[in-house]
């Protein structure tokens, strides 16, 4: 008989989590049912030191649940049960706006905008952030599940790249936008849609970066995994911890060493986030992600 854990997570509210376990300041904005589901994710997220004044309860649709499934290997798969599911309900009139005009950057997924009325939102939110001066970071984030239309998929998330100063792809969701496997011509590829940095995750082997000035690999330590969930959510809330208060015009100036200290710290959170079941609980602390990146 398989058995389920009740474990709050989602990518965006994964990557706030992280980068306020590392000290900055994050909101969540998205909408829950106003169920035991929701109620839980709530608290947890605000347990976790995330503003969660944006966040809007409903009694239209449930509370979106996602079952992940691990193999021997700390590999996940996952099963949703979203339709509807509350977190696409969300309108743009729902929206915190004081939020959006007060933050540094802006993160958004694709999950988001499967459908409507989320999508719409999500895109009206990330232009209006982008408008009062913050970055926007955009992970992809693929989940076949939720769209099943692959090209449906890939249209919409090239649609919105042009909104986004940082981008984060896995290596498979790099494959899925550009054609491409190798992380070089792949983050050419993304970046000439206007982003200042992208970062290719590839698992146990570390990172790549591309910007205007640099590129490169960082590896990662291996360790071994007890659930991968998470893992790049926490990988991009330690980088985004780091690149917090820059402009795109500094971004652009930054050096490979630097860039490389940078993606070794999330590397390192990304890692140790995999040495822990559950994706929010298993968030590492400042302490621990240097001392392991120092390691």
């Amino acid at each position: 008989m398989a058995l389920f854990a009740r474990n709050p997570g989602g990518a965006p509210a994964n990557a706030m989590a992280m980068a306020a376990r590392l000290g900055r300041k994050t909101a969540f904005i998205g909408k829950v049912g106003d169920d035991d589901f929701g109620r839980f994710l709530v608290a947890s997220v605000a347990a976790a030191g995330v503003d969660v004044s944006g966040m809007v309860k409903t009694r239209e649709a449930p509370t979106t649940l996602a079952f992940v499934q691990l193999d021997e290997n700390g590999d996940r798969s996952f099963s949703f049960y979203r339709r509807p599911g509350a977190d696409i309900c969300l309108r743009a009139d729902e929206v915190k706006k004081e939020l959006l005009e007060d933050c540094a950057i802006f993160h958004f997924g694709s999950v988001s905008l499967t459908d409507e009325p989320c999508r719409g939102a999500t895109l009206e939110s990330a232009g209006a952030a982008k408008r009062a001066g913050a970055l926007v970071s955009f992970d992809p984030n693929y989940r076949p599940p939720l769209w099943g239309d692959e090209q449906r998929a890939k249209r919409e998330m090239l649609a919105a790249l042009p909104l986004a100063d940082l981008v984060k792809v896995s290596g498979e969701e790099m494959a899925l936008l550009t054609g491409e496997t190798d992380p070089r011509a792949g983050a050419e590829k993304l970046a000439s849609r206007g982003a200042v940095l992208v970062a290719v995750t590839l698992g146990p082997r570390g990172s790549f970066y591309r910007t205007e000035r640099a590129n490169g690999f960082v590896p990662a330590r291996r360790v071994e995994a007890v659930d991968t969930t998470g893992a790049g959510d926490a990988f991009w809330g330690a980088l985004l911890s780091r690149i917090c208060g820059k402009t795109r015009e500094r971004l652009r100036a930054v050096p490979a060493s630097e860039w490389e200290s940078a993606f070794a710290f999330a590397n390192a959170a990304g890692t140790l986030t995999v040495t822990k079941a559950g994706a929010i609980p298993a968030m590492p602390s400042l302490r621990e992600v240097e001392a392991f990146a120092a390691g």
